[in-house]
C-alpha cells in the first residue's frame, strides 16, 4: 500500500487587532454569500483550524479553502470580494436593440399592419418576419425596458387658438412675478378667481389606506335630486389664502358680488383679477364696475386655464374634501369644504414661484402647444 503524501496545510498570516476586528465584523454583516463564506474560512484559519476543517464548515473543498487563504495572505481583504464574470455576451448588439426600440415607437399602421398598437407578441412576430430578428416577447420587453421605452397611456393636449396667446400669457406671468417681489404699487393685489363646481350630492371615488382586499365601498347612484351648488373662489397671491362664497348659481350677478367682496377686503390699490373667459366675466356691467373701482380683469388665453394659479388649489380641494366622499346634504358638503379652506389658510404662504423652470418661460416657447 502506497501512502499518499499529505497536502501541506495553509494558514492565514498573523493579523493585527484591527484586521481581526474587521474580519469578525464582515462575518456578521456581509450579505453576499460568497464574501461571507470566504471571510468565514479565513476566520476559521485564524482560529487554528486546518484548511480541510475550514472547508468542511462551509461545505467547500479543501483546495478552495487553501486558495482563499493564500489569496488573503497576498491580497488582503480585497480577496474576500467575489469577482463576478460578465456572463454570456448579449445576443443582440446595439444596432439590433435600436431597431427594436424604433419599431416599437412606430405605429403599426405605418408598417401596413391592420392595428393601431403593438402587443409584445405582435411586435416580436413583426421583427421576425420583416427584420429577421428572432426574439421572444419577454426578450423584446426587457430590451425596451432597458432603453426606457415603457407601455404608457396616450395623453391629449389642446392647442390654444387665441391669436393673442403670447401677450396674454406674458402679462399673467409678469403679474405673478411682480406680486412675488412685492412690486404691485399702493397695496394692490393679484387675485386668481374661478368657479368651482358644480357641487352635487353623489358618491365620489377616491383612495385611502385600507386592509388588503377590503377597500371602503360607496353606494351606487342613478338619480340625484339634491340640486347643485357653485363656489366662487379667489386666491390672493400675496398671502396664499383662499376666499370663497357658495351660491346656487354662477351668473354675472354672483360674480359681481364676489368682486365687490374682494374690493372691500382690499380697499386700496389696484386689484388684478386673473380669470378665464367664462361669459359672465365679460358682461358689460362687470366691465363698467371694474373701470369705476380700480379693478382690472386679466383674462387667460383661450384653452389655457392652466395659467390660472387657483387651478392647483382646486385640485387639492377636490382631493381632500370630495374624493372618497358621499355627503348626505349640501350643508355637510359645504361644511367640509369650509373646514378644509380654513385649515389651508392657516398654513398658507405667499405664492412666489409659478413654473420657474417650465418651457413656457423660454423665449422660444411655441404658443400653439399648451
Amino acid at each position: 500500500m502506497v501512502d499518499v503524501p499529505r497536502q501541506p496545510e495553509v494558514f492565514v498570516r498573523a493579523l493585527t487587532p484591527d484586521e481581526a476586528e474587521r474580519l469578525v465584523k464582515i462575518t456578521r454583516t456581509a450579505r453576499d454569500r460568497v464574501r461571507l463564506r470566504r471571510a468565514g474560512i479565513v476566520l476559521a484559519s485564524v482560529q487554528g483550524r486546518s484548511a480541510a476543517e475550514a472547508a468542511a464548515m462551509f461545505a467547500a473543498k479543501p483546495q478552495y479553502a487553501r486558495e482563499v487563504i493564500h489569496a488573503f495572505n497576498t491580497q488582503g481583504f480585497a480577496a474576500l470580494d467575489p469577482k463576478w464574470s460578465g456572463g454570456r455576451p448579449p445576443k443582440f448588439g446595439p444596432h439590433a436593440r435600436e431597431l427594436i426600440c424604433r419599431v416599437a415607437r412606430t405605429p403599426p399602421q405605418h408598417a401596413g399592419l391592420p392595428f393601431t398598437t403593438w402587443s409584445l407578441s405582435k411586435l416580436a412576430e413583426h421583427l421576425h418576419d420583416r427584420h429577421r430578428i428572432i426574439a421572444s416577447a419577454e426578450t423584446v420587453r426587457q430590451i425596451l425596458r432597458a432603453a426606457g421605452v415603457r407601455w404608457q397611456a396616450t395623453k391629449t393636449w389642446k392647442a390654444s387658438p387665441d391669436p393673442q396667446f403670447s401677450e396674454k400669457m406674458h402679462r399673467i406671468l409678469d403679474l405673478y412675478d411682480r406680486s412675488a417681489t412685492g412690486q404691485i404699487p399702493d397695496g394692490g393685489r393679484v387675485i386668481c378667481v374661478d368657479e368651482f363646481g358644480p357641487l352635487n350630492l353623489q358618491p365620489r371615488p377616491g383612495r385611502g389606506w385600507f386592509p388588503t382586499g377590503s377597500p371602503a365601498r360607496l353606494r351606487a347612484t342613478y338619480n340625484r335630486y339634491g340640486g347643485v351648488r357653485h363656489m366662487l373662489a379667489g386666491l390672493d397671491l400675496a398671502s396664499g389664502q383662499l376666499f370663497y362664497r357658495l351660491r346656487d348659481r354662477k351668473r354675472w350677478q354672483e360674480f359681481l358680488a364676489f368682486l365687490r367682496q374682494l374690493r372691500r377686503r382690499f380697499p386700496t390699490g389696484w386689484l388684478y383679477i386673473v380669470c378665464d373667459n367664462f361669459s359672465p366675466h365679460r358682461k358689460a356691467e362687470i366691465a363698467t364696475w371694474c373701470t369705476n373701482h380700480d379693478v382690472e380683469l386679466v383674462f387667460t388665453p383661450t384653452h389655457a386655464s392652466w395659467l390660472n394659479w387657483i387651478e392647483s388649489e382646486f385640485t387639492a380641494l377636490r382631493y381632500f374634501t370630495l374624493d372618497g366622499s358621499d355627503y348626505p346634504s349640501h350643508t355637510a358638503q359645504e361644511t367640509a369644504i369650509a373646514g378644509y379652506i380654513r385649515w389651508a389658510n392657516r398654513h398658507a404662504r405667499p405664492k412666489r414661484r409659478f413654473a420657474p423652470e417650465s418651457k413656457i418661460r423660454r423665449p422660444d416657447y411655441l404658443p400653439n402647444v399648451a
